[in-house]
């Protein structure tokens, strides 16, 4: 579901549409965003960079160091996670810190289904 609820998602989509949105659309909308944060969790590395982040902020260079990955193959990563509203960055000079958002959690448990949350 991402960061946004189903009425939330409801209203952004009928806004886009210029119409109210059939609910079995925004049923297998909101699936596919649930999906989409299961898919930015499916990476190992990306599992690594989250892993490093639940423990305190990171500079960029900390994580490269942490995953060892080409500069070029971190950004991607942390893009997808940005995207998915897993983390967020902010530019300290030449370099970018990142952390979890506040929401992560949240954004993780509302993409489980229903009946596997406590």
């Amino acid at each position: 579901m991402g960061p946004m609820g189903h009425s939330a998602l409801g209203t952004k989509l009928a806004g886009y549409y210029g119409r109210e949105v059939d609910s079995k659309v925004l049923e297998s909308r909101s699936v596919e965003a649930r999906a989409a944060i299961f898919a930015a969790l499916s990476d190992p590395l990306r599992l690594r960079v989250l892993d490093a982040l639940a423990a305190e902020t990171r500079c960029v260079c900390e994580l490269q160091e942490t995953v060892a990955v080409a500069p070029n193959l971190l950004s991607y990563h942390l893009k997808v996670l940005r995207d998915a509203g897993l983390v967020e960055g902010s530019r300290r000079g030449r370099w970018v810190d990142y952390r979890l958002t506040g929401t992560a959690r949240d954004i993780i448990c509302e993409a489980l289904p229903a009946g596997l949350l406590p």
